[in-house]
């Protein structure tokens, strides 16, 4: 998840007030996408395995620390 710009292969979605650009071919590979809002932060999950989780962290992918 980034900030970015608009482009022609993107697709824009917006959920309760908050727009979503997602591009047209990711969304393909990456489909469902669940943007889950928490009480501190945010969490993503999707069709795509980006490895083993962080235990201290609960993301998929590197490790934060």
């Amino acid at each position: 998840m980034a900030l970015d710009e608009l482009k022609e292969t993107d697709d824009v979605y917006e959920v309760e007030g908050i727009k979503y650009v997602v591009d047209k071919e990711f969304l393909k590979q990456a489909t469902p996408i669940k943007v889950d809002f928490k009480e501190v932060g945010f969490s993503i999950s999707s069709n795509i395995d980006l490895g083993a989780s962080c235990s201290s962290c609960s993301t998929t992918g590197s490790c934060c620390s």
